[in-house]
This record gives structure tokens, C-alpha cells and sequence, in this order.
């Protein structure tokens, strides 16, 4: 059974998470205050960053880069900036 919380992402109730995805008390915070939808907007970014950063998740500093704008993207609703991408047009 699913289950809804206010999504602080999305700023309306939406379906939560079915288990804490990230570890710790960022991870807790998520599975409380992030919906799937936000966190599948978020997989998005991450993914985008991770390929044209040319992050590596072995790499302490490029994971530590990765909480933060996530942090930034979750909660603070800053957008992800990636030199030299054009969004499409709608």
C-alpha cells in the first residue's frame, strides 16, 4: 500500500517513498518530505551530472558534490546547473 506525504518538492501531497533510499539523516529527510515523483525528476539531474561532470561514485569529492546539489535541488529549490546544456524548448 502506498502512502502520501506533503511533498516539499512539489509543495502538494503525492505518493511517498516505499523505503529510505539514502542513507542517514539526509536519507530520513527524503523519505519523509520527497515524493517518487520529485525523487524520479531528481534521478534525472543526477544522471545528467554524473555524465557531463564526469563524476565517479568511487571518488569521495564527486559524491560529496552529488549530496550537495541534490540537497540543493530537494529543499532549497535550486535548479541544477550544467555548463554548456540548453534545455529543449517546450
Amino acid at each position: 500500500m502506498s502512502r502520501t506525504i506533503f511533498c516539499t518538492f512539489l509543495q502538494r501531497d503525492a505518493e511517498g517513498q516505499d523505503f529510505q533510499l539514502y542513507p542517514g539523516d539526509t536519507g530520513k529527510r527524503i523519505f519523509n518530505e520527497i515524493s517518487k515523483e520529485a525523487w524520479s525528476k531528481w534521478m534525472a539531474k543526477q544522471t545528467m551530472l554524473i555524465n557531463e561532470k564526469k563524476l565517479s561514485m568511487m571518488n569521495p569529492d564527486d559524491r560529496k558534490l552529488l549530496e550537495q546539489e541534490m540537497i540543493k535541488f530537494l529543499f532549497e529549490g535550486h535548479e541544477v546547473h550544467i555548463e554548456g546544456y540548453t534545455p529543449p524548448e517546450e
